[in-house]
Order: structure tokens, then sequence, then C-alpha cells
């Protein structure tokens, strides 16, 4: 009889090293189903295979983006200071609200569309669970950017996410522009790992959810991977969606512009991909930013 207790566990992913360490190649596949499972085709899925990433316009129509607006809108007016769910810039502007679907039956229920979560079934190939959900706000002359970095070198460091098989899905509220803060990706840097050098401080999120420190690549492994990679710019009016896989290089600038940008932030994991124990930090951080709790989607647990 086997005793779990003494079970090797295989990090193919190490960060958070004490040293610089080479890049190391993707194991797994970017698309896991087939044109057949869901709404994208062939060019859509050798696309996002390539690059990392896929822009779906109006892909959530004007209804939609006018009622989550309004959504947003309430949420900021009645969002307690005191909620840990609710991330504010140093001036005191909200940044981000995590776990917006448990403030909002509207947000629930986008989740849900034609467009949304069948695209996520299709790309990891297997049912999911919502990892992490959060609205994004860049307020006009004030919104600060997010510094380069992977999504799923936190997801692996921090929240014991263990292999690539996640996917988010961006929802625009607000034009983007490309003046006005707009994602900026490396397409094709999804197919390298970058391990980054820093132990994880104590309770990290505290901070890095309102600047990254932790978890970035050294400026010189950045300058490599943008000239490997280049540097494609995401903009596109509102509603427009943008799946991109969970370890694409990404980043934003900081908005000076009047013009604010605002979206809805889904991460969809797969359920054969549960959390375990994270491989760079003593602790797993809160429920808000890392669900543990990975049973197949249903519409029914989603508002409380």
């Amino acid at each position: 009889m086997s005793d779990n207790r003494f079970v090797v566990r295989e990090d193919r992913y190490p960060t958070r090293l004490d040293e610089p360490a080479d890049p190391i190649p993707r194991a797994e596949p970017t698309v896991w189903g087939r044109e057949p499972d869901g709404p994208l085709d062939q060019a859509d899925l050798q696309s996002i295979a390539a690059d990392g990433y896929l822009i779906r316009r109006s892909a959530v129509g004007d209804n939609w983006v006018s009622t989550l607006r309004d959504e947003l809108n309430r949420i900021g007016a009645q969002a307690d200071p005191r909620d840990p769910r609710i991330i504010r810039e140093p001036s005191g502007s909200i940044r981000s609200v995590f776990q917006p679907h448990l403030f909002s039956d509207v947000i629930a229920e986008v989740i849900t569309l034609d467009t949304v979560l069948p695209v996520a079934r299709q790309l990891l190939g297997s049912d999911v669970y919502l990892h992490q959900a959060r609205i994004n706000l860049m307020p006009g002359f004030t919104g600060t950017g997010f510094y380069w970095h992977s999504d799923f070198e936190t997801w692996h460091a921090e929240d014991g996410m263990p292999a690539m098989r996640a996917v988010s899905c961006s929802i625009s509220l607000t034009d983007n522009f490309p003046y006005n803060g707009s994602l900026m990706v490396m397409p094709g840097s999804h197919r390298t790992f970058y391990p980054c050098v820093g132990a994880t401080p104590r309770n990290n999120h505290t901070s890095s959810l309102v600047k990254q420190e932790i978890g970035v690549p050294s400026q010189a492994t950045l300058a490599e991977a943008a000239a490997r990679h280049g540097i494609d710019q995401v903009t596109g009016p509102a509603g427009t969606v943008l799946w991109f896989d969970s370890n694409l290089m990404h980043g934003s600038g900081s908005n000076i512009t009047p013009f604010p940008r605002s979206n809805v932030f889904l991460v969809f994991n797969s359920i054969e991909n549960q959390l375990v124990s994270p491989f760079g930090a003593e602790g797993s951080r809160p429920e808000y930013l890392a669900a543990r709790d990975g049973r197949p989607f249903s519409t029914l647990s989603l508002v409380q």
C-alpha cells in the first residue's frame, strides 16, 4: 500500500529562485479541444495556438455592455472600503474588484453566454471552473498600468496551479485605443516559461495587486523576449472579447488620457488541473484570488 505522504510532487516550472535560470519550453498544448467541441473554427484554434491570444470583436452585444457598465458603477458606489476584494489605487480610486459575480447576478449570467463558457471548455478540452474573476478599472488620467508578467507564473508559484491548462477571457466594457492603456502582448511567448528571481514575501498579494514586483522577469529577459516575439497591442470597441493563454507575457501602460478603460476579466481552469499547495510561496492566497473549490462550473453556485 502506498503512502501519499512520500509522493514526490513534480514541478515542471520552478520559479521565485535565488539565481537566474534558463527559460523552460512549455510542456502542455495551448489548445486542448477540437473544432467540433465548441464555437471556434479551426482557423481560430490555430491562431491562438500560434500566438497565445485571440480577439473576437462584437462577442458581447451592446445591451450587455451597457448593463455591465451600470453594474460596475453600482458596485463601485456600494463598495465597502474594508472589503479585501476591493483593490484601490494609491489615489483611492478603485483598481480592481474581485469576485464580481458574487456582487452581481448580471455578471454571473454573462459568464454563461454562448460566446464565453463554451469557448473556455473548447480551448481547455474539458469542463472548467472559475479560478478567478475580477473587474479591472483604468480611469482617465489616473489609471496605472500592469507591468509585464505571465499570469501562470503567479498562479503556479502562489496558488499551486500545476500545469498550463487555464485561459483568460477579457470582456471590454469601454473602447480600447492605442493610447488609453490598452493591453500589450508578446505573441508566441506563451510557448516559453521564464523563471523569476526572488522569494515570495509573506502575504505578497496585499501589495502585488497594486504593483507587482515579485514574479516579473528581468529587463534583460523581457528585452530578449520582445526581440524574439515582438509586441502586439490589443485594441477594439466595447464588446470585444480577448482570449489569452495563461502563460502569455502581457502588460499595460498607465492611462493619462481622458478616456477610461475597463473590462470584466475571467480565468477558467480545467477541472483536470486542480490546485495543489503553492510551488513558490509559504501559503495559499485567499479564495477570492484563487478558487480551491474546483468543482465543474455550475450557474447554481455563482451568486451567493
